[in-house]
């Protein structure tokens, strides 16, 4: 078998994923902060407790409806399309979900911000290793990764461990980039995916700045704010890259794309 043959370089990805999963598991269960739930931002607003923080989830709601009205009704060129479904129904429910956190922050109702998060997260994830292996893999993947996202956060609630509910978090930001340099796609546009994980990043950084971002800011907006708006921005460019991008081959020749998806890396292990 050849080094840059697309059955090793499929090795490559799950040798990569099981990895990150090993090594997280490696290190000893991670509780969860006690202080987490103390954002730098408490303002109240129109009698809402926390009102940025609670607010500022309408932005995923936007995107989130976006995304689904467009994977239900858009032509366009998108082969896993019940994935990118679940990934945007996910990212419309992560709205409600901490929002209702935001109200009165605790780990009961982190849950709720949690869960939703997770399914977003799985459905992009199998989204792009779909569309890049091979389209089978959506079939077989997306109902358990979605399932074991959910897992993640239900371990976390009961045993007070973390480190399931890291690797969904930060499994994405390793995977996809290796994804897109190992593996050629069908698909325009996809240099995008790298622009919104280096957005999703910096949301991450914005939100353990919390207290940081709000004082340099003039307590104008808190990083746990920017957090929210910088993470919808992230979808919102995944939602633009999947309206804009079109077959390589041309629009006459997707049907002739849509079958050199499927004969990819996975079909040599399956």
């Amino acid at each position: 078998m050849k080094l840059t043959s697309p059955s090793r370089r499929a090795y490559l990805i799950l040798l990569l994923m099981v990895a990150a999963l090993v090594a997280v598991m490696a290190l000893p269960p991670i509780a969860q902060d006690p202080t987490y739930h103390d954002f730098a931002d408490n303002r109240t607003f129109f009698g809402i407790p926390n009102f940025l923080d609670v607010t500022t989830n309408l932005a995923f709601l936007a995107v989130g409806i976006a995304g689904v009205w467009l994977c239900a009704s858009s032509r366009r060129a998108m082969s896993a399309r019940w994935s990118w479904m679940a990934c945007f129904i996910g990212v419309a429910l992560v709205c409600f979900g901490s929002g209702y956190y935001h109200l009165a922050p605790d780990n009961g109702t982190l849950v709720w911000d949690r869960v939703p998060m997770s399914v977003g997260l799985m459905g992009l994830s199998v989204a792009v290793l779909a569309e890049h292996l091979n389209l089978r893999l959506e079939k077989i993947l997306l109902v358990p990764a979605i399932l074991f996202g959910i897992a993640s956060v239900v371990v976390w609630h009961v045993a007070d461990d973390l480190r399931l509910y890291a690797w969904v978090q930060f499994m994405p930001l390793l995977v996809i980039p290796a994804v897109l340099f190992l593996f050629d796609s069908p698909y325009t546009h996809r240099r995008l995916l790298l622009v919104a994980l280096a957005i999703y990043a910096v949301a991450k950084l914005a939100e353990h700045y919390d207290r940081a971002v709000f004082a340099v800011t003039g307590e104008i907006i808190s990083g746990h704010s920017l957090k929210h708006l910088l993470a919808a921005l992230a979808l919102l460019v995944v939602y633009g890259m999947l309206r804009g991008r079109t077959w390589r081959s041309g629009p006459a020749e997707s049907a002739a794309g849509a079958a050199r998806a499927k004969h990819s890396a996975i079909r040599e292990l399956l």
